[in-house]
């Protein structure tokens, strides 16, 4: 698996399984009829923000995370990120090895920790994936989030030092 710089072209590879995870509205807090143009905007972000997609040998997409500062002013030395790999190549690692190039990103680029400010308390895959690489839920706000199956259910705030 390679990750690298994702570009403009990548988006039409990106958007079905980023529409597929937007649209069932069980992990993101994105608006779940987030159109492909508005999605792209959302999600490609320019420099010094970056957006990654992890590719197989044959350059196929399997997955894409976006990393970038949380805060503006005196609290940008925080980087948050976020990830989304496809559905039909989940649970082959690729959302560890796009968290962890996220952190590698953060700590070269001199953040201080990362913080993720919305992470779904029935996402228990990334929630368990998070905590094995160091990440702590700081506190959970109670039904902030409408599942569309479970009803109100937390959203975490997660953090890990780096």
């Amino acid at each position: 698996m390679l990750i690298r710089e994702a570009t403009p072209e990548d988006w039409p590879a990106i958007w079905p399984f980023f529409h597929e995870i937007i649209a069932a509205g069980e992990t993101f807090t994105y608006p779940v009829d987030l159109d492909a143009e508005r999605g792209r905007e959302w999600w490609l972000l320019p420099a010094p923000n970056r957006t990654v997609v992890a590719v197989d040998e044959a350059g196929t997409v399997l997955g894409t995370a976006k990393m970038n500062n949380n805060h503006l002013g005196n609290a940008s030395h925080i980087a948050s990120a976020s990830y989304l790999v496809d559905p039909a190549h989940a649970g082959r690692g690729v959302g560890r090895a796009l968290c962890e190039y996220t952190l590698a990103w953060a700590r070269e680029s001199g953040f201080r920790a990362m913080q993720f400010n919305a992470v779904v308390e029935t996402n228990v895959r990334a929630v368990r994936l998070y905590r094995s690489l160091g990440f702590e839920v700081l506190g959970t706000l109670p039904e902030g989030f409408r599942h569309p199956t479970e009803g109100y259910v937390g959203l975490h705030i997660l953090h890990r030092a780096l």
